[in-house]
């Protein structure tokens, strides 16, 4: 490559001839320029030995005509054809790029400040409050639309702050607000906001479902769970919310800038379904499980008797067992469920509940070879009778009866009783085993992931309660070879695996049920994660 610069060094400027050629040539273009230098002329010279001509040239002005042998315009028409014919470079999104995490003195002082650890006797509460302070822009909102959603909900309008520390009720305006920014609100891109409200919509929805389920096996002491499920959906379908949500006056809340009877329907339902789970996961943290009803009934008008609420006929096996007086010819209505209160000397933590899934006619089973062989190793791995302080020991002794007469009606399987006797199966202690196990696992994840979103913690639940690990829980317990079957399906239920595996986790829920009516909800957090192991925390044993 040659190279001739501009900057020549002349020794003696007389002998220079005025009409020299300064050509410049590289690898780039084959074609030499010529720079002419007869008519250039500098006024002051700054020194007499060195002459520098410069020529400059914008290669961008769309007056500049440049020659076609010119390495300049050679160069344009080749980025211009690079632009024209070169994909576009696709950079990731911003949330897909990765982060430095937070130093760990960062993420402790981030931690100690939240408000999700300032309850101490709250824990649950605590654990779904905002994981910062609320700012301005929030309070805007609660200023200016939280007396309107009191006010429709039937709370008192004064401010929550004023109830003393030992209250829950206290945070209640702070859940409320949390409760109406569903994601597609203005708020929600504030991470505080949008976290806080997905944990209260992942509780809520296992609150309504404990909360109907106890409901409808006290109202229907007869029904099986089928029913009950459909009537269950017809009052907290998503495709119902929107009229509850209507027939409440809250319509303006969730869509302040929107008709809800215009909009389509995959834009109204999933906002109010959000919102709905939301509310009532408000309501339980802060005011238990009677003020759920109330909203349910009271608020939102919620009739079990409506035509569109009755599940649809099927053939009924007669049942021509007792049940407990408290049911007997009389429907229980809303009220009645949510003030009950158990007697002083009631043997269990729900005794109509109990008595609501275990038939009175269990009794006729005292006594059997299961009783005596199979009995006493089930209550030996699940750890009963627990120790209770009664006052007298005969109520000791009624209660651990009853309990041995539920842990047989858990082991039932229904093809051994239920054509004759439809309630002899462990169908409605399933139900409630499987709504309260939900709860509990939800409020587990939430006290323990205090800073995981609920999309996060949904995904989460789904997959430790997955049925097929329900069952394993149990089997790993050696607890299968105590279900009951009839003769002629024992040989398949014992060899073939799909047919197994529903059996066992059915068990197990009916397990949890049965926990939950006799010793309350403790007794279930016990079963589920220190006997069965539920979230697989100690390693298994290579053998």
């Amino acid at each position: 490559m040659e190279l001739s610069s501009s900057f020549i060094h002349f020794t003696n400027p007389s002998t220079s001839s005025p009409c020299n050629h300064y050509s410049f040539s590289s690898s780039f273009s084959p074609f030499p320029i010529q720079i002419h230098t007869k008519n250039l002329k500098f006024a002051n010279p700054t020194c007499p030995n060195h002459r520098i001509f410069a020529v400059a040239v914008d290669p961008q002005g769309p007056q500049q005509e440049l020659p076609k042998n010119s390495p300049q315009r050679l160069l344009r028409e080749l980025a211009e054809r690079k632009r024209g014919t070169a994909p576009k470079k696709k950079f990731p999104p911003k949330k897909f790029i990765l982060r430095p995490p937070l130093d760990d003195k960062r993420l402790a002082e981030r931690f100690l400040n939240s408000p999700q650890l300032s309850l101490k006797a709250f824990p649950l509460l605590s654990s779904c409050l905002p994981s910062s302070r609320l700012n301005n822009a929030d309070k805007t909102w609660m200023d200016e639309y939280l007396l309107e959603a009191k006010q429709a909900l039937g709370y008192p309008l004064e401010p929550s702050e004023n109830f003393g520390d030992d209250n829950p009720a206290k945070q209640f305006d702070t859940l409320l607000y949390l409760a109406f920014q569903h994601p597609t609100g203005e708020r929600t891109k504030a991470r505080h906001v949008r976290s806080g409200h997905t944990r209260l919509l992942f509780l809520g929805q296992y609150v309504l479902e404990l909360a109907l389920a106890e409901f409808f096996l006290q109202r229907y002491p007869r029904e099986s769970p089928g029913p009950m499920r459909e009537r269950v959906y017809a009052l907290i379908g998503k495709k119902h919310l929107p009229k509850w949500i209507k027939a409440a006056s809250l319509q303006n809340l969730v869509f302040p800038f929107d008709d809800v009877d215009k909009l389509k329907r995959m834009e109204r339902e999933p906002p109010v379904k959000s919102v709905f789970w939301a509310l009532f996961g408000a309501i339980y943290l802060c005011f238990g499980m009677p003020e759920v009803y109330r909203v349910l009934f009271e608020v939102f008008g919620m009739d079990p008797e409506a035509e569109d609420c009755q599940p649809r006929e099927r053939r009924q096996l007669e049942d021509v067992d007792y049940v407990s007086v408290e049911f007997e010819g009389k429907k229980l209505s809303w009220q009645e469920v949510a003030a009950y209160k158990p007697p002083e000397d009631a043997l269990f933590a729900h005794p109509r509940l109990f008595r609501a899934c275990v038939p009175p006619g269990m009794h006729r089973f005292r006594g059997n070879i299961w009783d005596y062989e199979s009995r006493p190793q089930v209550m030996r791995a699940l750890g009963y009778p627990l120790k209770m302080e009664d006052r007298i020991p005969d109520i000791t002794k009624a209660r651990n009866i009853e309990l041995g007469l539920g842990l047989q009606l858990c082991f039932l399987h229904p093809s051994k009783h239920k054509f004759e006797h439809p309630r002899f199966c462990y169908e409605r202690l399933e139900y409630l085993g499987q709504k309260i196990q939900d709860l509990v696992m939800a409020e587990r994840l939430l006290m323990k992931h205090l800073d995981a979103p609920g999309l996060w913690l949904q995904e989460r639940h789904r997959r430790t309660l997955m049925n097929k690990f329900c069952g394993r829980y149990l089997r790993d317990k050696h607890l299968h070879r105590f279900v009951i079957y009839a003769e002629d399906v024992q040989e398949k239920f014992e060899h073939n695996r799909k047919m197994r595996n529903p059996a066992t986790t059915a068990v197990q829920q009916s397990l949890h049920g049965l926990s939950y009516a006799v010793y309350g909800k403790p007794d279930v957090r016990r079963l589920m994660f220190e006997v069965f192991d539920f979230e697989q925390i100690q390693p298994k044993a290579v053998v």
